[in-house]
């Protein structure tokens, strides 16, 4: 065959290629999509991307169906993902735990984020607050620390898996106040925050949404969030930088949109749109602000900036908690 001939073919294929992902972003959604979260029901991310997906689902005419793949500080779930054709139709609602801090705290894994996963949206922030059984006796951040100091292993506390910022926030939290914290780590905000009411442990780190209902019950002690300020609508909650020798502390939580890595930019962009809108939304935005939750729904473009300063802020939480990668 000569090399016109086959330049010609080569052609023609890139061509068709090229047509056939272009025809496919026009025509996405044509079937349902699947909306995977990482960890178990009944935290945070869970609440959040059953609201959203509910309105996801109304505008794009296609269902939009939540799933929980917990298990591995939520990397299970995200490698499934990252696994997926880069097709739009299966799409990740993601924590900082499995997108940024995994690659820090582990020396390897199943999956690289950056190569793996394409950013959507940042959907949402949240505070991260510590909250304590009424029958721990605990009404401060400095009873923590009185107790932890008075007998050495005796507090312990509860995230949604190893190495997410609500750990590190715990570790941050030891390290600046010199006592021994016991972490144990769960598949989800959900079962901590079981264990925590249920008194098995004192305490428990982890996003506001999930605990909202159990604070104002009287459940649930808030001890502080972990902003560097108080939080505007909780502002008789103080901040764990409040606490004397604590200035400075700061952690903070998001819920994050992705898609597996090569999916059309047409796709990414129809995406972001579509869940900005429904974030826009004032029945939605009432619903998130009651479980605290900050919608955001930026673009790509702003969504990797945000990872990338992000990735800085928890290297160096992690190095100022004196932890080494595993």
């Amino acid at each position: 065959m000569k090399l016109a001939s086959i330049l010609n073919v080569v052609i023609s294929i890139v061509t068709l290629a090229v047509m056939s992902v272009a025809a496919h972003a026009q025509n996405w959604p044509a079937k349902g999509i699947t909306m995977v979260v990482p960890f178990e029901a009944g935290g945070g991310h869970d609440a959040m991307a059953r609201i959203v997906a509910e309105g996801l689902g109304a505008r794009l005419g296609q269902s939009v169906i939540v799933t929980n793949k917990p298990g591995a500080s939520g990397m299970i779930g995200a490698e499934f993902v990252t696994r997926a054709a880069p097709d739009g139709y299966t799409v990740l609602f993601a924590s900082p735990s499995e997108t940024i801090n995994a690659a820090i705290v582990y020396k390897s894994m199943r999956y690289d984020p950056e190569k793996s996963l394409t950013p959507v949206t940042l959907a949402g922030t949240s505070p991260i607050v510590v909250v304590a059984y009424p029958g721990s006796g605990f009404k401060s951040i400095a009873d923590l620390i009185a107790q932890a100091k008075a007998q050495t292993g005796s507090v312990s506390f509860g995230t949604a898996g190893s190495v997410g910022s609500t750990r590190l926030a715990g570790e941050l939290l030891a390290k600046m106040a010199m006592i021994d914290l016991v972490h144990i780590p769960y598949k989800g905000a959900g079962p901590a925050i079981n264990d925590v009411l249920g008194g098995q442990i004192p305490v428990a780190i982890v996003g506001i949404a999930p605990v909202m209902s159990h604070i104002r019950a009287g459940k649930l002690i808030p001890l502080a969030t972990t902003q560097r300020n108080r939080v505007a609508w909780a502002k008789d909650v103080p901040a764990v930088s409040e606490t004397p020798g604590l200035q400075g502390f700061e952690a903070v939580h998001w819920m994050g949109v992705f898609l597996p890595a090569k999916t059309p930019t047409d796709i990414v962009e129809r995406l972001q749109q579509e869940i900005a809108a429904v974030l826009r939304e004032p029945d939605r935005r009432t619903r998130l602000a009651s479980i605290g939750i900050e919608p955001v729904g930026n673009t790509p473009a702003e969504f990797k900036a945000f990872l990338v300063a992000d990735r800085e802020r928890f290297v160096r939480m992690f190095q100022a908690a004196g932890l080494k990668p595993e």
